[in-house]
């Protein structure tokens, strides 16, 4: 456990909490001191992430939501106002990777899907999240984003399309946010991270070959301390 509670005091919302780059990253920010509330379907899997928090001294509360039902991220988002006045990290993890196929075999029911979290979720947790980060004194959003949303890549379209969508709503959201308030965006590219989208995307690669989420965790904890600019990017090696 992290001794230094450089965050103590600080509230960080975390989606796609209940496993991979998202799990690690609430652990990183509830060791770094900070209340975390864990989002995410699937409610067991939220549990067994708090669990780990309060064993290792942190504090979290588990908020189990679907984004892409039609009030969820209201609903959330009245119940987190509810109970604190100010929101300092949004930290936009969940995603939904569809099947890579060509574009013109691309499943529409999968690809709406992906549309809706990747995309649609994404502007509604800004819109109904924006009032708690400005009443922050240094509100940040980090949003986790794929190269090949800016790279596009033969039977990718589907996701790569959504992620490209999901990096100009925030970098739009940068820019207009930037000369009224504190907050401030950064949009992140883990690189190639131990996860299960990882492993279904590339089926035949050695999990061992490739970095741990906690590294990319650990690194959105530190960014969102550092003074960073507007619509900040980086990849995490």
């Amino acid at each position: 456990m992290t001794e230094n509670k450089q965050l103590a005091g600080k509230l960080a919302l975390v989606t796609g909490a209940s496993r991979g780059i998202g799990a690690a990253t609430a652990r990183a920010f509830a060791d770094a001191g900070a209340h975390v509330v864990l989002t995410g379907r699937d409610v067991r899997a939220l549990e067994a992430v708090e669990d780990e928090i309060h064993a290792n001294g942190g504090s979290s509360t588990i908020a189990p939501v679907d984004l892409t039902e039609p009030d969820g991220v209201a609903r959330l988002a009245t119940a987190i106002a509810s109970r604190w006045d100010a929101l300092d990290f949004l930290i936009l993890s969940a995603a939904y990777l569809p099947h890579l196929t060509p574009v013109t075999q691309i499943d529409q029911k999968q690809f709406n899907r992906a549309l809706t979290t990747n995309v649609l979720a994404t502007q509604a947790m800004l819109a109904n999240f924006d009032p708690l980060l400005k009443r922050a004194d240094a509100g940040r959003v980090v949003g986790l984003t794929s190269s090949v949303g800016a790279e596009p890549r033969a039977y990718w379209s589907a996701y790569a399309s959504s992620k490209a969508a999901f990096d100009n709503l925030l970098e739009s959201y940068a820019r207009e946010v930037e000369k009224i308030g504190n907050v401030r965006v950064a949009i992140v590219d883990p690189g190639a991270t131990r996860t299960d989208m990882r492993a279904r995307a590339y089926p035949g690669e050695d999990p061992q070959t490739v970095k741990e989420p906690s590294v990319v965790g650990d690194r959105i904890v530190a960014l969102v301390q550092e003074d960073i600019p507007t619509a900040h990017r980086e990849r995490v090696g």
